[in-house]
């Protein structure tokens, strides 16, 4: 029997479908480790096949693949250094299932493998889609030392941890892949700490990190001491590798000695780094060499501009400016400056010439009819055009620019403004643009490539936010102030209230009734958005889905 355990905490940022690079990484890393004296390496959840993989399980060429590299990282454990408890998929022969699962590999071989019990369906999580839920599992041996594992959701209820402990559990390993959103942090960290509560037992949580589509995961890995104290916490937005030393106290209990402690990132810098991550993992995992964005003048444009600077460099960001007639004379100066002051390129294409091709294409048709909105979606969508031939001649992907209150009303054109790769504000209420913006101009984040001080012109913050596709134009001709509208969203969208919950709070209830309206009418709008940071609870796409044909009328 063992009385001391050096397990390393591999918070590493696998990409899905990379199954041979991520073994390889798993590889390198068991190598650090045991310069550092690992017993046990500890990594995420399907870190071989990359999180989450959605529809790939189902493939029967993809189980393979990483059974195969799975095999050939056991029996690389041969050689006398570090195990490794990390997760994968795991097709299982006897029942024909596959099942998301934990494995401890060590000695040459598969010692034991653990099935994730509480299979989410909820959210962003489909995972009864693909996986079969295992039984309630029992610890494995490691080198004499009996290990708990659960696998993310297992963490979530008393269940797993209930049964781990009564069946001999010394210690609990959390293998994680959990997405950030707001406040999170303070949620895992409450369900660990009730766990540990209720078992006596120590904790281990070990999270990815990096971004996948639309998702964005933190590390933020952690140990909880059996008294519920932090003893260890890797940094957010990063890969880590921390070896966390363990002895075995007088009364066979384990005890973690103090080690590193990164203090959690909180509020508007958080979701920043988010946007920041999922941008720049994105772009880099999908092999792009850069980014095109419509830069207007704007608030969401100099903000969408800021963050790509500071993820890819001023280098990989290219930026156009595409005045109308309608285009101010401090639009131009103001996107001129924000790109003087990100350091990020800016060219001018005018739309004047599409606009007149299209008025006279379309003059026939339109014969006796009054400008509308026609007209002004047609400058959008000359600006949308313009945006994808340069993206398609130059190889770099178009951002596109607009925010979540604009997404739920419908505030923005199908195949203008929202045309693009991906959007990086979509998640992103209007009121917390000029939140980042300022926090922006005053923080230089973590990791960022982009210049310190001021990258937002004050100017395009205290203005008052314009299309500006007609004379005088201004948001609040067609919406509400968005102090009002982003607190009824968030009641309709993030917390489903009803209209005289909302109303209670002290809105008009004409008013809420208006902008349930514009939120449902533009439900088709947003199924064909391009995908984006998800950093909210209620994210528009994998996690609030109605029906674009919808006769419900509440009340």
């Amino acid at each position: 029997m063992t009385d001391s355990l050096t397990i390393v905490l591999a918070q590493l940022n696998p990409t899905v479908g990379d199954i041979v690079r991520n073994a390889e990484r798993i590889r390198e890393t068991r190598v650090r480790a045991a310069a550092m004296g690992a017993d046990l390496v500890v990594g995420s959840e399907l870190m071989i096949a990359g999180y989450p993989p959605e529809d790939l399980v189902l493939r029967r060429a993809f189980q393979q693949a990483v059974a195969g590299r799975i095999r050939a990282l056991a029996e690389e454990t041969a050689d006398g250094g570090p195990g490794l408890l990390i997760g994968a998929l795991w097709a299982d022969e006897a029942d024909g299932k596959v099942y998301n699962a934990a494995l401890l590999l060590d000695g040459g071989e598969i010692k034991a493998i653990r099935y994730k019990y509480d299979l989410p369906n909820y959210g962003v999580f489909d995972e009864k889609r693909v996986f079969a839920g295992g039984p309630l599992p029992g610890p494995v041996s490691f080198r004499g030392v009996r290990l708990g594992a659960m696998v993310c959701e297992d963490m979530w209820a008393p269940d797993v941890t209930e049964c781990l402990e009564e069946s001999g559990a010394e210690l609990l390993v959390v293998l994680n892949g959990s997405p950030w959103t707001v406040h999170k942090w303070d949620t895992r960290l409450n369900l660990a700490a009730a766990r540990v509560g209720e078992s006596g037992l120590p904790l281990i949580y070990v999270n990815q990190v990096g971004g996948q589509d639309e998702l964005v995961f933190d590390g933020g890995s952690f140990v909880l001491g059996a008294d519920r104290r932090m003893r260890v916490r890797a940094p957010d937005w990063e890969e880590a590798l921390v070896a966390t030393r363990w002895t075995r106290g007088e009364n066979g209990g384990w005890a973690c000695g103090n080690g590193e402690l990164a203090a959690p990132s909180e509020g508007v810098g958080a979701v920043y780094a988010a946007l920041m991550l999922g941008l720049r993992d994105y772009v880099g995992k999908n092999g792009f060499p850069g980014v095109i964005i419509g830069l207007s003048g704007g608030i969401d444009s100099a903000l969408t501009a800021a963050v790509a600077v500071d993820a890819l460099g001023p280098d990989r960001v290219h930026c156009v400016m595409m005045p109308s007639p309608y285009t101010s004379q401090d639009s131009l100066d103001d996107a001129a400056e924000a790109a003087r002051l990100m350091g990020a390129r800016l060219d001018t294409v005018s739309i004047e010439p599409a606009m007149a091709a299209f008025d006279a294409m379309l003059k026939p048709l339109f014969a006796g009819r009054e400008p509308d909105t026609t007209e002004e979606n047609l400058q959008a969508r000359s600006r949308g055009m313009t945006l994808m031939a340069l993206s398609n001649k130059l190889g770099h992907m178009v951002l596109s620019t607009g925010n979540k209150s604009e997404m739920s009303v419908g505030y923005a054109t199908l195949y203008g403004d929202m045309c693009g790769g991906y959007s990086v504000l979509k998640d992103v209420y209007k009121t917390t643009v000029f939140e980042l913006s300022r926090w922006r101009n005053g923080n230089l984040p973590p990791g960022a490539l982009g210049p310190s001080g001021r990258v937002v012109p004050e100017r395009i913050i205290t203005k008052p936010p314009s299309a500006e596709l007609k004379p005088d134009q201004t948001d609040q001709d067609t919406l509400p102030p968005y102090d009002q509208l982003d607190a009824i969203l968030d009641g309709l969208v993030e917390h489903d209230l009803s209209f005289a919950e909302i109303a209670a709070q002290g809105h008009d209830p004409a008013l809420v009734a208006r902008v349930w309206r514009m939120l449902q009418g533009a439900e088709y709008k947003r199924r064909q958005a391009p995908p984006g940071v998800k950093i909210s609870s209620r994210a528009f796409g994998r996690d609030r889905r109605y029906p674009i044909t919808d006769r419900f009328r509440e009340g």
